[in-house]
This record gives C-alpha cells, structure tokens and sequence, in this order.
C-alpha cells in the first residue's frame, strides 16, 4: 500500500513556539476570568517610576482606583516610594486614594559608598519616611549582590553596619520587604541544563554567575544562592523585633522545605507570593500544604503592573483545582519557564487569610 502525504517538518524558531494544550482536563476554567473570591490586597506592586511599573507612574490616582475595583482588589502596596521628595512625591500621587495604596521607602545604595556608617544614615532617613506617611521598607537584591562600602568591598546582607536600620524598623512597627537572591537558575552556568536559558538570555543583567567560593574575595564572583539565603537568616534571627516579609516566597520558592524552617524558626519571619506562582505552581501538592500550613504568614502579591489578566491568573491558581495551564496571563509559553502550573484549590479560611487578613495584620494596620 502506497504511503500517505507526508507532512513537511515547520521552518520554526524555538522563540516561535507556542504550543497549544490539547489535554481534556475536567473542571476547566479557562476563559472565565475569574477574580479574587475574596477582597484582596496586592501585597507586592510596583507603581512608581522604575521599569517594572509599566508605565504605571504616569497614570492617575482615578485610573487605579478603577483598576483595582475591576478585579476586586481591596488595596495595594507601592514598593517604589525611595527616599526624600521622590517619596513625597509618591505619597502625594496616590493620596485621593487614601488607605488603598501603601506607599514603601526604599535605601540609598549608591551612598553607602560615601558614608562609612551607611547604616546609620538609612535609620535616619527611615524615620522621616514614617513621619511622611511611608508603611514599610523595600530591600532590593543589590544588598548583597552589587551594592558596595567606601572600600569598594560587597556589603553583605548580614553586615552589622545595617544592624540600625533593622533595629528602626522594629522600633517604628514597620515591615520590611526584603528581596535579596533571585531564582536558583540565575546563579548557574547559562547553557543547555540551566531552565531559565531563554529567560537569562533575554536579561543577561538578570545572571549572577560565575558565583563565589564562600568565604572568598567578592572579586572572584558572585556571592552563591545558598550563601545569600544563610545570610537573610542571619539577619532575621538577629532582629526578631523586626517584622520582615520575604520576597518571592522568601527568595526561595524552589526550596520550600527551607522557607519551611525558616516560618517554623522565627515569628517574625512572612513571606509573599509575588512573582512564583510558576515554581509553586509545578509542586502543587507540597505547595497546597505549605500555604495552608503557613497560612497566617502567607502575603497575597502578584509583582505585576496592575491589570486584572494578571489577577485573574493568580485566582485561578489559588482558587481553582484546574491542571496544566499558563501561569503567563497571555497563556505564553512561561516567561520564567516552558512549563504550566497546576491550580492549588485553597480553602475558603487560607484564602481570607492570604487575599487580605494578613497584609491587614502587617501593612494596613
């Protein structure tokens, strides 16, 4: 018998590939656009002038506003207030909005170079961006990976030149997001194992390799994951007066069982959600258990420009039991991985909790 037509292979770019799920799951909820079921709050956004806020610093107080009631997003926390009139100028912004957006200071990296008692200095200014109307601090990953003192040496996350700035913000009640290592990929060799290739190669700024021998010269690299992470919780086992709330599931969403001690080991210790619903996603059952676990510790967050695709995305995931599908709201390939999530089905109670009681509890006191 004669063979059939075949068929020609696609002249195809791996950047082309967008390949579509036939998988005939039951309890889909694709297409619906769900939002949160439960008032929510943003615990990790990014309003102000910096890239991440797409454009967000240009737009009005009334837009927001309808943003936010769209999805039923209760409030939102804006990590880019800095320092001085640009904190003023934030908090004037969004004032018509009153207790909806919680505006976060940030640090003066580049000034740590100048001033040996740099710790000192951020106290300082700390206090006055409480007396303005700041409700938390925004650590960024330079502390720790590019920010250096007057020597020219890394500061590391542990420096006890930052001691005061930690002991303020115990002493004024307000949180620290604190954000200080990135994905375990991004401190890999770029080539063909590492899983966030196509994403590092896109952001080759975004690559913290080759790393360091501990205890090495910062010179020869690096400083590696697993050596940032140790230092974190150095800081927050020194500062338990401290209220501290890590960043992207405490900068270790790829190691749950250590986030896990760290929750077990220190009260102060919380964590969000922003930005990791790609890795929690793919350890869905470990993750169900350690959201509800942790539930009074866990920070609804998404670490994307306000839109409700992204909320929607992120309802689906906690809400729904639905399998296999984009954690990217344009249903992509995976900006942080090619690979989908799975939908965690959270109970009514973590919900609450998650969505909105605890950001209350820490930020919107």
């Amino acid at each position: 018998m004669e063979a059939g037509p075949k068929s020609e292979p696609a002249d195809l770019r791996l950047a082309d590939f967008r390949p579509r799920s036939r998988l005939r799951a039951l309890g889909r909820h694709e297409g619906a656009s769900p939002r949160p079921m439960f008032p929510a709050i943003d615990a990790h956004n990014h309003l102000g002038p910096t890239p991440f806020s797409d454009g967000w610093d240009r737009r009005t107080a009334a837009e927001l506003a309808d943003a936010l009631d769209a999805s039923n997003i209760a409030a939102i926390v804006d990590l880019d207030g800095g320092w001085g009139d640009a904190l003023r100028r934030e908090l004037e912004r969004w004032a018509p909005l009153g207790d909806r957006v919680a505006v976060f200071a940030g640090l003066d990296y580049a000034m740590w170079a100048e001033r040996p008692a740099f710790g000192d200095a951020e106290a300082v200014r700390l206090r006055d961006a409480v007396a303005v109307g700041a409700r938390g601090l925004k650590v960024w990953k330079l502390l720790g990976l590019r920010a250096r003192d007057a020597a020219g040496r890394l500061v590391p996350v542990d420096d006890s030149r930052l001691d005061p700035l930690w002991a303020a913000a115990g002493e004024l009640r307000l949180p620290v997001t604190i954000h200080v290592a990135d994905p375990i990929a991004f401190f890999e060799p770029l080539d063909a194992t590492n899983e966030r290739y196509e994403e590092l190669s896109a952001h080759p700024d975004w690559h913290f390799w080759p790393t360091r021998a501990r205890g090495r010269p910062d010179k020869d690299g690096f400083p590696p994951f697993d050596e940032l992470i140790d230092r974190l919780e150095a800081v927050v086992a020194r500062h338990p007066g401290t209220t501290f709330i890590g960043a992207h599931v405490g900068c270790a969403a790829e190691d749950l069982g250590r986030v896990d001690r760290m929750l077990a080991a220190y009260p102060n210790w919380h964590v969000d959600l922003a930005a990791r619903i790609a890795e929690l996603g793919r350890q869905p059952f470990t993750a169900r258990d350690f959201i509800v676990r942790w539930a009074d510790r866990v920070l609804f967050g998404t670490d994307a420009p306000p839109d409700p695709a992204a909320w929607s995305v992120h309802a689906r995931f906690l809400e729904t039991r639905d399998e296999s599908f984009a954690y990217d709201p344009d249903g992509g390939p995976g900006s942080q991985g090619r690979w989908q999530v799975h939908g965690l089905g959270l109970p009514p109670d973590v919900l609450r909790a998650v969505y909105s009681g605890n950001s209350r509890r820490l930020i919107f006191r």
